[in-house]
Order: structure tokens, then C-alpha cells, then sequence
């Protein structure tokens, strides 16, 4: 169900849990719901109105940080590798590169290359970085799980690390990863083997990650950190 409420769309999705969440997420501020099974639509839309307000307010620092964060990929920038912060130093050449030095990452590119040009090629990079640790970390949790995906594939997103198609067995895991520290990582894939025999967020699937990866919840937390939420 989408409900529009103030001009703000508003996802909401039935689950079988007992209390109702609220959630403005990152990157762009997009809003969801998580209601239970049991409570009607009136009383779903009931509830996010008297929390129309928060939702605007936290939708709006969204908005402002997308403004503040437009990327030119010059040198000064900040580039995210594994968790770790590098500085960018931008030099020209014929030749596209970027290689990480110390605190630095040094992107070569041509000197009429456009912000656009350098986002693909960064972008492609990163594609590259986050294959080589898949093609890794997967076949480890695949035997840590007896779980396999029929196969996989990167994708950018910005509203999911990862998602699961149950019928075909495939997996896609989320490019932005590559910005991320490896567990974040080995976390996804784990969650997203998991729901190749368990498509819910109940308490089996609970119990299964549970079993495979104690610390979850922690990682999880560690790469939502910019996740904002409501809770009833």
C-alpha cells in the first residue's frame, strides 16, 4: 500500500509483527511503514498522520545533506574504500586510474572529463573492488549455510544493500558496498542467502542469522547508522 500524505509517498507493508515502525531512510529520505497483519489501513494512515511533522522534519535533513553532497570528484573530496576514508588528489592524463596511496586516492582522468564521466569510472571501480570480494566471501558463507545462489549479481541502489529473487535463487548485492567495511558486507550476503529459505524477517530467519553470524544485529546497526526511525 502507498499512502501520500503532505506530498511525502509513504510505503507501507504488512509484516507479521507486533508494533509498528516508522522509518525515513537514506539516501534520498524515501518513508516506509511496517505494520502489523492485523491493523487496518485507516489505522495505519491514523497513526503516520500524527507523525506527519517528525516526518517532514526528517525527510528535510535528507534533502539537505543530497544538496551538500553533490560530487564533482575533484581533489579536496572524500572517497569511502572498505570503511576507510580516503582524501582524493585528482591528476590528468589520457588514462583513467585510480589508485589508493597512504590517506589518498589518487584518480587520473582527462583534463575535459565532465563530473558525470568521473562518477562512471569511479563507479565501475568500485564494481570491480566488490566482485573480487564476492566471488571470495560468498562461497564461504554458501558452505557456512548449505545455502546457494543460482547466481548473482552488483547493482546500484539507493534504498537496499542487497535483495533476493525467491524464485529464481539470484541475488544482488548493492555497489555502495564497496564503501562499506568488509563485514558490512559478508552481513548482506549472509542475509540475503537466508532468505533463499526463509523470505520473511520472522523469527525463523531471526534465529537462522542468529546461529550463522551472532554479531549481526551490531553490523547491521554499523551500516545503517544514518538510518532514522520511528518507533510505536
Amino acid at each position: 500500500m502507498l499512502l501520500n500524505i503532505s506530498g511525502i509517498p509513504i510505503e507501507v507493508c504488512k509484516k507479521n509483527i507486533k508494533n509498528m515502525h516508522l522509518y525515513v531512510k537514506p539516501p534520498k529520505g524515501s518513508v516506509t511503514v511496517s505494520a502489523p497483519l492485523s491493523m487496518s489501513d485507516e489505522a495505519i494512515e491514523r497513526f503516520v498522520r500524527t507523525k506527519i511533522s517528525w516526518i517532514k522534519k526528517q525527510v528535510s535533513k535528507f534533502d539537505n545533506q543530497l544538496r551538500q553532497s553533490e560530487r564533482e570528484y575533484i581533489s579536496g573530496e572524500t572517497l569511502y574504500v572498505w570503511g576507510k576514508q580516503y582524501y582524493l588528489k585528482t591528476e590528468h592524463s589520457n588514462k583513467n586510474s585510480l589508485v589508493l596511496s597512504g590517506d589518498k586516492a589518487i584518480l587520473t582522468v582527462r583534463k575535459e572529463s565532465t563530473a558525470e564521466q568521473r562518477e562512471n569510472f569511479i563507479r565501475e571501480w568500485y564494481r570491480k573492488l566488490l566482485k573480487s570480494e564476492i566471488t571470495r566471501l560468498l562461497p564461504k558463507w554458501e558452505k557456512v549455510t548449505g545455502l546457494k545462489a543460482a547466481g548473482w549479481q552488483t547493482k546500484y541502489m539507493t534504498t537496499r544493500w542487497g535483495t533476493c529473487n525467491i524464485k529464481t535463487g539470484k541475488i544482488w548485492l548493492n555497489l555502495q558496498l564497496a564503501k562499506k567495511t568488509p563485514e558490512c558486507l559478508e552481513y548482506i550476503i549472509l542475509h540475503e542467502l537466508v532468505h533463499l529459505t526463509e523470505k520473511n524477517h520472522n523469527e525463523r530467519f531471526v534465529s537462522l542469522m542468529d546461529s550463522y553470524m551472532p554479531m549481526w544485529r551490531e553490523i547491521k546497526t554499523t551500516l545503517n547508522r544514518q538510518t532514522l526511525d520511528y518507533m510505536e
